[in-house]
């Protein structure tokens, strides 16, 4: 298993909105992170920064399986107006923070 995570922005104004879509994130969504190998997945808000967590085994794997996923499009899509989304050019995913320290 393998931790990663990154940091997002909602857009000021935008942060209730953001709570009641992932309060109803589509079931389709759910399956298609869990058939990512998206497993153990948490987002945090501090104002309008987001801290997404989660692990997978394969990055690689998940990556380009949301990468051609219609479903995962489609939630991209629906939260662009929500969102400020950075996304890291070589993977297409948002930029993944690098580990500085773990503790079991």
């Amino acid at each position: 298993m393998t931790q990663y995570a990154w940091v997002l922005e909602v857009r000021p104004g935008y942060e209730e909105e953001y709570k009641k879509r992932h309060d109803e994130i589509w079931p389709e969504m759910l399956e298609s992170l869990t058939r990512s190998g998206i497993r153990n997945y948490s987002i945090f808000r501090h104002g309008l920064t987001l801290f997404g967590y989660f692990e997978t085994d394969d990055l690689e794997a998940t990556i380009a399986y949301l990468k051609d996923d219609p479903v995962n499009a489609r939630w991209g899509q629906s939260m662009a107006p929500v969102m400020k989304i950075e996304v890291d050019e070589r993977t297409g995913f948002p930029f993944l923070l690098p580990l500085q320290w773990h503790m079991d």
